[in-house]
């Protein structure tokens, strides 16, 4: 193996080269297109037009002239020296992405970061790939290094360069034209080609995040929810079945069946022992979650069951039916306590007071009711929506209760009294989720209108309007100690923002379909995602990326697969069973030209609808449409 310190005084000697002689032999090359490049800068009238073309606009004597020539001469000598050298190099037979040359890469890195002249030279070496095959490998190595030394390549002309057996993890290729590129056995993970022109690409055999990918649900998440102690998410999913993952590993724990029809709920107790599900098949199931195995199936709702929730001390489940009525079930035997009939029509949100001893149900027929918990008796009927009550929440002292309504309102109410203390008109379509910061100071209220809204409790004035999602909000959600909110949208973004500010902390993109779910695990530290394209992802906090987890079996899983992971599919129509996590987006392609070319993985599979899916423009699907 080469010294690395051989390498660093090789690239060392193109210092003092007129970086303008690179672009300018790449454009002759590219008029000339001959194959021997080199041949070609050794003859003498074709160095005498090079440095014309530097000189043109430069008036000077004929000396001076011949002395420039005399300087480019020397030049051109040079970086053919240089280049005759790096050809019998590791650095242009071996592959330097390697962990094996790690150190090398790392000492080259340190010392020719700050060195223009030589970074110069790099993308010059890059650009020869298309132009000399022999100087493949030390120009695929030298595109590696501008990524890892974080060189700003965006809006470059990389056509027909030729990059292999290396890594570009994280390469930002923002409108790049990368047109008759041909990339073999490269990492594109977390690549930027947003905007990007990819015309009769060549990209073959290439490593992307498949190891992040597992089973999981096939059909669309509704509900996500996390253990007390944050060391497990339940989801429950269109596809009737409930899953238990480990949030340390990102590993499916095990999957719950016995519901025949949707699942709209899941829900921990607040011990963490049972988790409660409901579903369209009428039915309420409590799970034991350390067994992972059913305890009980709990019968008596002749219709679709929308919502289940325990109360603080989790001796009660309450659960909300299509069947206009709400039932409280004793957890410990499964049995029915009593059942709750006041409403007129479906019963959508539920939510117990913190003490325990009233619970709030929102239904569709434009009321909410108050009951005791104790006389399991209606308290308070509170009328003053025009239309469904899609979301009831208790402030955290119990005292205020607020409504977000179809009707565009936001009510708040005295829990007390059963009178309304307010109503909030801001939004200018449905009020979709409502939920109170942890201090109970604070609203947070998103609609259908696409607006996310902070209100002040005590005034009922609006506080600020935290603009940035382009469809309508789903759901919000506060982090534990109230600094954060998350909000999901049908944009497919996850959004986290600074509640004192109003700012936006991060944008978590990645679904590839609407965003249904958010829900924090309750030390803060991690967001969860579920959404409509099937998949949950799972997202650190403190720093705005998705969570990465190994999974060394994931090769043997992959293994019992008969059919492709990704095939030739219309975007968004078919159900995928994956479970994403990972640490990055997998790829960026938003607005990226694609025609023709070839873009697959190393087991041979189509990823064009993988670019597609990242909103990527496949222009033959578009001149057949437009035919």
């Amino acid at each position: 193996m080469d010294d690395p310190d051989d390498l660093s005084e090789i690239f060392a000697q193109v210092q003092g080269v007129d970086k303008r002689i690179y672009s300018l032999i790449i454009q002759m090359q590219e008029k000339q297109n001959t194959r021997d490049w080199m041949g070609f800068l050794s003859d003498y009238e074709n160095l005498r037009h090079l440095e014309e073309q530097i000189s043109q606009k430069e008036d000077s004597t004929q000396e001076e002239k011949e002395q420039r020539m005399d300087v480019m001469r020397n030049n051109i000598k040079l970086i053919l020296n240089v280049i005759l050298k790096i050809k019998d190099h590791d650095f242009n037979k071996q592959d330097y992405s390697d962990q094996r040359y790690l150190r090398q890469r790392q000492d080259l890195i340190k010392r020719i970061r700050e060195q223009k002249e030589i970074i110069g030279f790099v993308k010059f070496l890059v650009h020869l790939t298309a132009y000399d095959e022999n100087l493949i490998q030390c120009g695929s190595n030298s595109l590696n290094l501008l990524v890892n030394m974080k060189v700003d390549i965006r809006n470059q002309n990389f056509e027909n360069i030729r990059i292999k057996n290396t890594s570009l993890f994280g390469a930002n290729f923002f409108r790049c034209n990368l047109s008759g590129s041909q990339l073999d056995n490269v990492d594109i993970n977390g690549i930027n080609l947003n905007g990007a022109l990819l015309i009769n690409c060549q990209w073959t055999n290439l490593r992307i995040l498949e190891h992040n990918k597992m089973d999981g649900h096939t059909h669309i998440v509704f509900s996500l929810c996390f253990s007390p102690d944050s060391t497990t998410l339940a989801s429950g999913s269109a596809d009737k079945s409930i899953r238990l993952w480990d949030v340390k590993t990102g590993q499916q724990k095990s999957k719950l069946d016995g519901h025949t029809d949707i699942v709209f709920s899941v829900c921990f107790s607040p011990d963490g022992t049972t988790l409660a599900s409901g579903s369209q098949d009428k039915s309420i199931r409590l799970w034991d979650a350390k067994k992972e195995q059913q305890k009980s199936k709990l019968h008596g709702h002749s219709s679709s069951v929308y919502s289940v929730c325990f109360s603080p001390d989790g001796t009660i489940l309450a659960s909300g039916s299509y069947d206009h009525s709400i039932r409280l079930w004793d957890v410990k035997t499964g049995q029915k306590k009593s059942k709750l009939d006041g409403h007129t029509y479906a019963v959508y949100s539920l939510c117990f007071s913190t003490d325990g001893t009233t619970l709030a149900s929102g239904s569709g027929d434009n009321s909410i009711c108050l009951w005791d918990i104790k006389t399991r008796k209606k308290k308070f009927k509170l009328r003053g929506h025009r239309q469904s009550i899609v979301s009831v929440s208790f402030s955290p002292d119990g005292t205020t209760l607020a409504s977000g309504s179809t009707d565009k309102s936001i009510g708040l109410w005295d829990a007390k009294k059963g009178q309304q203390k307010s109503k909030i008109d801001g939004h200018s379509s449905y009020v979709q989720s409502v939920c109170f910061s942890p201090d109970g100071t604070t609203l947070a209220s998103g609609g259908y209108d696409h607006s996310l809204l902070l209100w002040d409790i005590k005034t009922g004035q609006q506080k600020s309007e935290l603009d940035g999602h382009s469809d309508y909000v789903r759901s919000v959600c506060f982090s534990p100690n109230g600094t954060s909110l998350a909000s999901g949208s049908a944009d497919k973004s996850i959004r986290l923002w600074d509640v004192k500010t109003g700012q936006q902390k991060s944008k978590f993109d990645g679904h590839s379909n609407q965003d249904l779910s958010v829900c924090f695990s309750p030390d803060g530290a991690t967001l969860a995602l579920g959404s409509s394209d099937n998949s949950i992802r799972l997202w650190d906090v403190n720093t705005g990326k998705e969570i990465q987890f190994s999974n060394k079996s994931y090769k043997d899983i992959l293994a019992q697969f008969k059919t492709p992971i990704f095939q030739n599919y219309p975007p968004r129509t078919q159900n995928y069973p994956i479970l994403i996590i990972s640490q990055q987006v997998i790829i960026q392609a938003q607005g990226a030209f694609i025609l023709k070319g070839k873009f697959v993985n190393h087991q041979g599979l189509d990823l064009k609808p993988l670019l597609q899916s990242q909103d990527s423009c496949l222009l033959e699907r578009q001149i057949q449409i437009q035919n």
